[in-house]
């Protein structure tokens, strides 16, 4: 038998206790998130980095939101899986044991979606730089960070803008009516938008280059592949990783069409200087390889990185074709020492990990942390989500590490 619920007339309590207010499973989830936040004194440094960005006077109107309080519930939308700052926001507001991972009682309103617009405009790309790495310093306490052997790679993103809305950057002509014309002119109809896209996709001449069109809503969105292989706006988003435990070491969202190769040696000499501060220049904390994809290797950038006393594992990709008596002595080194890294057998190792951890953190963001589609547009405002992102990986991989498990579905699926 079932006890029925509906059409029952109860006399209901005058007030309840919140303590006897039903707690949610995934709340123990959340629970020993808290706690080990309060164990890297994460509330205290958040308030000291955010610090200068409170620092004027009021003038009227209530107090603003803690900055700890927007954090937690960006933490929320990556291990929800949920893309927007406006889902964000119903979720705080909708769920028991998030408004109890926020410090909210019941009688509280949660913070609105707006407001978390209104934060993430105040605080500066260095607060949420300042964030990740508190959150990668808990990990070093751990033994879970060490910063000898990095990868890198990117991934895409599809932003938060249209091709349709495209227009010529000389004659601001709209791409559509561009199109239509063209269709036209085929004996096509050009009020048929199914015919004129079928059309657009199938015409011998097309090319939509990114020095000739643009998105006006979004200028630094970029034509470009998805994931799925679609024609669509993208950014690049790219992950330097720790190879021997997977933490991940420095973020930034690119623009879709950025060369992989481009001032490659002057991120990876960010993340050096994250990994140095970190470690407090360790003797076992020193960068000692990069490795990546045969989409990385270029000689003059790959010589740069390898003055940096740093071992590159990149293959060359056009290795068959290359003309090595062209270069100079200098360049024909680093060529040698690339190829023979990537030869040998530890060589080969790096390759491995590489594509194991850093594939996974990908998927942890990209397609399990809402961050595959933008809601946000530029790359300073992706590569702020993004951060906290990045940060709620680590510290996932802390949890998953310390309790053996990493997210409120791992959580609720074991016998806790």
């Amino acid at each position: 038998m079932f006890s029925k619920r509906e059409g029952e007339e109860k006399q209901g309590d005058f007030w309840i206790e919140s303590a006897r207010v039903s707690k949610p499973k995934s709340q123990g989830f959340y629970s020993k998130l808290n706690e080990h936040l309060a164990e890297m004194d994460f509330a205290r440094q958040v308030w000291a980095l955010c610090a200068p960005a409170y620092c004027e006077e009021s003038r009227g109107g209530r107090p603003g939101i803690d900055p700890v309080v927007y954090l937690k519930m960006l933490m929320v939308g990556f291990f929800e899986n949920l893309r927007s700052e406006r889902a964000i926001a119903a979720r705080c507001e909708d769920s028991l044991s998030v408004r109890a991972f926020l410090g909210y009682g019941l009688e509280e309103s949660t913070p609105d979606h707006s407001s978390l617009s209104v934060i993430r405009q105040r605080l500066g790309p260095e607060i949420y730089q300042g964030v990740f790495e508190v959150v990668l310093a808990a990990l070093k306490a751990h033994g879970l960070f060490r910063g000898r052997h990095l990868g890198i790679d990117s991934s895409v993103i599809e932003a938060n803008a249209s091709l349709r809305t495209l227009v010529h950057r000389n004659t601001e002509e709209a791409y559509w009516e561009y199109v239509k014309e063209l269709a036209a002119k085929e004996g096509v109809d050009p009020e048929d938008q199914g015919a004129v896209r079928r059309f657009d996709t199938k015409r011998p001449a097309r090319r939509t280059s990114n020095e000739e069109w643009k998105n006006p809503h979004d200028p630094q969105a970029k034509v470009g592949r998805t994931k799925d292989g679609a024609c669509d706006m993208i950014y690049k988003p790219e992950h330097v990783t720790d190879l021997e435990n997977g933490a991940i070491v420095q973020v930034e969202v690119l623009e879709g069409d950025h060369p992989d190769t481009k001032a490659l040696s002057e991120r990876v000499a960010c993340a050096v200087e994250v990994v140095n501060r970190i470690v407090a220049k360790e003797r076992d904390g020193v960068v000692r390889s990069l490795t990546a994809d045969k989409g990385y290797f270029a000689i003059e950038e790959i010589a740069q990185i390898q003055e940096f006393d740093i071992r590159t594992v990149i293959g060359d990709a056009h290795a068959a074709r290359r003309r090595k008596e062209a270069l100079s002595a200098p360049l024909r080194k680093a060529l040698h020492r690339a190829a023979c890294a990537v030869k040998s057998q530890s060589g080969k190792a790096l390759l491995r990990k590489r594509g194991m951890h850093l594939e996974r953190s990908f998927e942890h963001l990209l397609d399990e942390g809402g961050l595959r589609r933008a809601t946000l547009q530029g790359t300073e405002n992706l590569t702020k989500r993004y951060k906290i992102a990045a940060a709620c990986f680590n510290l996932s991989l802390l949890m998953r590490t310390l309790l053996g498990v990493g997210t409120p579905k791992q959580w609720m699926a074991g016998a806790h």
